[in-house]
């Protein structure tokens, strides 16, 4: 394997962060209707506001057995409240929690110059247990079993919960890039690194397809070509969709009838190799399709940025993307 571009493995850090803050301001809105209504639109970073039609955060409930399970702080007041926005308090360009861990992750890796899952779960536990720490409302479901389980005492290493949400494949993203040279400890870490908040078969199968398609692409193939490789040979569950075929219909259709919006990876992978299938050569429309479909487009959008940001460095992202990030993911530190 040749050596993989600073450019690319910058491009995919980079395309990650848009990806998740160009939707976040309408993530998780499923009736389209509604996201047009209130945003028109959505080509350029903007800040969440209030109502949020689709919220869930009036019926989702967490509360911890004790200080080590403690992770709502003092966002906990707005649960179980109607019309709130999951992310009401961050600004036009940040990233969702998600991306802000993964943060942690990359910090860890300049460190060590290598994965050490030690260190990342000592960064996580002190990010997610100190208030003020983020200004996230919304706090996934697997943050509130893991630190359920961390509260009662199970090791760290085991307190993750079987998953099936495409938001644990945003994680596994800087480990790939930091290993993007070396596929073997790519793909290695970055299922270590997965197992550690979304254990489960249906996460290892669905990573195993990013990771693959991530690494052709580092190596120099483009993203056309690997990922008509990958439907031509079949080897991954999720490829088993007449894609080809769905490039003629309509996005609105595939994604929202075909593939569902929702966060669950059987249909949100799928959507995004439909996704970058189609829009390849064009970075910015595809982040743009992907953030106006609603649902989960952060988690989609991330996983969709980091693949072409892989494949087109960071030169075709527009320059009111790039310089919008709040607060972009930090480079690996040369040398490693």
């Amino acid at each position: 394997m040749k050596s993989v571009s600073q450019s690319k493995i910058r491009g995919a850090l980079l395309g990650l962060g848009i990806g998740d803050a160009l939707s976040m301001p309408v993530h998780w809105y499923y009736n389209r209707w509604a996201l047009e209504n209130d945003y028109g639109q959505v080509v350029d970073y903007l800040k969440p506001r209030n109502p949020h039609p689709d919220s869930i955060l009036w019926r989702s409930q967490y509360k911890a057995s004790n200080a080590r399970g403690e992770i709502l702080h003092d966002q906990a007041r707005y649960w179980g409240k109607r019309g709130l926005h999951y992310h009401q308090f961050l600004e036009a360009g940040e990233n969702t929690l998600n991306v802000k861990i993964c943060r942690l992750l990359v910090d860890s890796l300049n460190q060590n110059r290598a994965y050490d899952a030690n260190d990342f779960l000592n960064k996580y536990i002190a990010f997610m247990t100190t208030p003020n720490s983020h200004r996230d409302t919304y706090i996934e479901e697997y943050h509130r079993n893991f630190f359920a389980n961390y509260a009662s005492g199970i090791a760290p290493h085991k307190c993750g919960v079987e998953e099936k949400h495409i938001g644990g494949l945003v994680g596994i993203v800087p480990v790939i890039a930091f290993y993007a040279n070396q596929p073997q400890q790519a793909q290695a870490h970055a299922l270590e690194h997965l197992a550690l908040t979304h254990p489960g078969k249906k996460m290892e199968v669905s990573a195993s397809l990013i990771i693959d398609i991530l690494l052709q692409v580092f190596d120099g193939n483009p993203l056309q070509e690997v990922i008509l490789g990958q439907l031509q040979v079949q080897n991954n569950p999720l490829l088993g969709h007449p894609f080809t075929k769905l490039l003629k219909e309509p996005d609105e259709t595939v994604i929202g009838k075909y593939f569902s919006t929702a966060c669950y990876v059987e249909d949100a992978v799928p959507a995004v190799i439909y996704l970058a299938l189609k829009y390849h050569q064009d970075p910015e429309k595809a982040l743009i399709v992907n953030t106006n479909l609603g649902g989960d487009n952060a988690g989609r959008g991330a996983v969709l940025g980091a693949l072409l940001g892989a494949a087109h460095g960071t030169e075709k992202f527009p320059e009111r993307w790039v310089g919008g990030l709040v607060e972009p993911l930090p480079d690996f530190i040369k040398g490693f």
